[in-house]
């Protein structure tokens, strides 16, 4: 007779199989294992974790600089010569990037979760390794060429800091399931203690973190200013060419109260409108003049420049993806577009009442009117019409001499200097990149008399903030957006917030202490039984409710065959006792 042994019928685990195939290409039950996991697969999950957080940081930076991608672009187009979006490649890869390793996030806390060992195909090594390296590649080449766009980062949380500190702790909150887990599965007290004490010291960090958040928009909805100006950059250029007057014409339709504009001067002293040195970029001048397509625009005549189309460019490049949404008739007029002179803008600004700021660019030295440059600029606003309270002077150059001959001009600088300096020389408005002043130091210009515009302000969330904080106008390229935005997004008084902080910890403790006692129960209920003799096997075959049953039968087997070996009985007995189906083996005679 052979001597029968019991075999376990085991079920079908799909979900289980498809988890650690697709992470480790284990599809077989047999090539899965509840050992610990190796020293170097830790690593690599410590690898693929800090991945995750650098492309979160990563795709947040670029989420978030949606509002400067225009800026972005007008650097490639400095670095290589042609304008295209590279805006677009970027988002692809950063999102298909994003996606992969947060979807391997998600099936390695699966694996702990079901107490399975971490092994990582080579394949996936390889794909995080690249994810990376990219990113990491990436992160060095925008420090390098558009560093001060980082400020976006801290400038955005003033936004939407308390909406991720919710987001952040419904996450930990979440992983306090597999946190309990683990703990009840192990039968290392040390681990679970250093366990328990990383995962509560994370979320206590988190329940203190709204003591460092600040937002203006945190505040008494009665002390909130009234809605900034809003000024037309190149008028409003995501709806027409930049720097035309059809474009100036269509930020009037926007509501905006000033037009702001780059300002260059021809070779026979006429201003005129041009962001760039060149002219490739706005006008077909590679197609009227060929060979003085890269010479400085500047060096161009009015005459010449008034031969140039300056929209065409703009219904063939479609920079901002907005072309399919215009009209036959303003295809048309963007289609006729020219150059336009500072002159024809001022006189449209007198027309509408309009506020005129412009940055002026000195000629080159070799340039006729290098010396000049101020006298014909200071001309053409006197030949306009326009009263000189309309225009805001930015050039530091000859400053003085401009107060003089014009004293009724609106003295700017566009570099940040304090009050004091600022009433020492006689001017009284600031013009400056959104992220050179903080809540605080607008508070200050403001409680100073001097006026700040800040630019580019093209998302209703960055409008939002900077309305909270008091500024008095800005500069933008979407002033259809933010036509839309007649109230900021959010406003919330200092007792609401605190009332939604203390509340979201509380309901987060609750759940979490929940967890922890559903996870541990049976051991608890053991442990406190006083118990004077029990089997450590027993203990975590009770704290197993909810678990996987492979991590059940293999506990039952632990349980089952430690009883057997104390003399508790057979193993036919217990078998049958804890539910097992078993085959026996019929007596074999020779």
């Amino acid at each position: 007779m052979v001597k029968h042994q019991p075999l376990q019928v085991y079920e079908r685990q799909l979900c289980l199989s498809c988890i650690t195939g697709i992470y480790g290409c284990r599809w077989k039950r047999y090539q899965r294992s509840h050992d610990d996991t190796t020293k170097w697969e830790l690593l690599w999950s410590l690898i693929l974790l800090f991945t995750f957080c650098l492309l979160l940081v990563w795709f947040y930076f670029w989420w978030e600089a949606h509002n400067d991608y225009n800026e972005f672009n007008w650097f490639l187009y400095n670095r290589s010569g042609e304008w295209s979006d590279g805006t677009v490649p970027i988002l692809a890869t950063t999102a298909a990037g994003f996606t992969y390793i947060a979807f391997l996030m998600v099936l390695a806390l699966c694996h702990v979760a079901l107490g399975q060992q971490l092994n990582l195909h080579w394949l996936h090594k390889i794909g995080v390794a690249a994810a990376l390296f990219t990113t990491i590649v990436g992160v060095i080449s925008v420090n390098q060429t558009w560093g001060q766009e980082w400020d976006i980062i801290p400038i955005s949380l003033q936004a939407t800091g308390p909406f991720l500190h919710i987001g952040a702790l419904a996450a930990v909150t979440a992983l306090s399931w597999i946190v309990a887990g683990q703990v009840a599965r192990t039968e290392k007290t040390m681990f679970q203690v250093v366990v328990v004490l990383l995962y509560l010291s994370a979320l206590l960090g988190l329940y203190v973190v709204p003591l460092y958040i600040t937002s203006p928009c945190i505040m008494d909805p009665t002390t909130l200013k009234q809605r900034p100006d809003v000024i037309g950059h190149q008028g409003a250029p995501m709806l027409a060419p930049e720097n035309t007057l059809w474009s100036f014409q269509r930020a009037l339709q926007m509501n905006v109260t000033g037009f702001e504009a780059d300002v260059a001067i021809s070779v026979d002293g006429v201003p005129f409108l041009m962001h760039d040195r060149t002219l490739r970029r706005t006008t077909d001048v590679e197609k009227v003049f060929p060979d003085r397509q890269m010479e400085d625009a500047s060096f161009f005549n009015w005459t010449d420049l008034q031969q140039l189309n300056a929209g065409q460019w703009f219904l063939k490049e479609d920079p901002f993806w907005t072309v399919n949404n215009l009209s036959p008739r303003e295809k048309d007029l963007i289609a006729n577009q020219t150059v336009c002179s500072l002159e024809q803008l001022l006189k449209m600004a007198f027309y509408h009442n309009s506020t005129m700021v412009f940055r002026l660019r000195r000629p080159p030295p070799e340039h006729p009117r290098y010396h000049s440059w101020v006298n014909d600029t200071l001309q053409a606003v006197q030949q306009s019409g326009v009263p000189q309270s309309l225009v805001m002077w930015t050039p530091d150059e000859h400053r003085a001499q401009v107060r003089q001959l014009a004293p009724g001009l609106i003295q700017t600088s566009v570099e940040k200097r304090s009050p004091q300096f600022l009433h020492q020389y006689g001017i009284s408005r600031l013009l400056l990149r959104y992220n050179q002043a903080s809540p605080q130091e607008i508070r200050n210009f403001s409680q100073s008399n001097i006026n700040l515009t800040l630019y580019t302000i093209n998302e209703p969330w960055l409008y939002s903030v900077l309305w909270c904080s008091g500024v008095s106008s800005v500069s933008s390229e979407a002033s259809h957006i933010l036509k839309k935005v007649p109230y900021p997004i959010w406003l919330m008084r200092p007792d609401e917030y605190c009332l939604m902080w203390v509340s979201v910890d509380l309901i987060s403790f609750a759940v979490v202490i929940g967890i922890f006692i559903f996870q541990n129960y049976h051991m608890i209920r053991y442990l406190m039984s006083g118990m004077r003799s029990y089997n450590p096997e027993q203990i975590m075959l009770s704290a197993a409710v909810g678990r996987s049953s492979r991590d059940l039968n293999v506990m039952k087997e632990k349980l089952i065959f430690s009883e057997v070996g104390n003399g508790v009985g057979s193993a036919d007995e217990l078998y049958t006792d804890n539910g097992y189906d078993y085959y026996t083996n019929q007596g074999i005679s020779q």
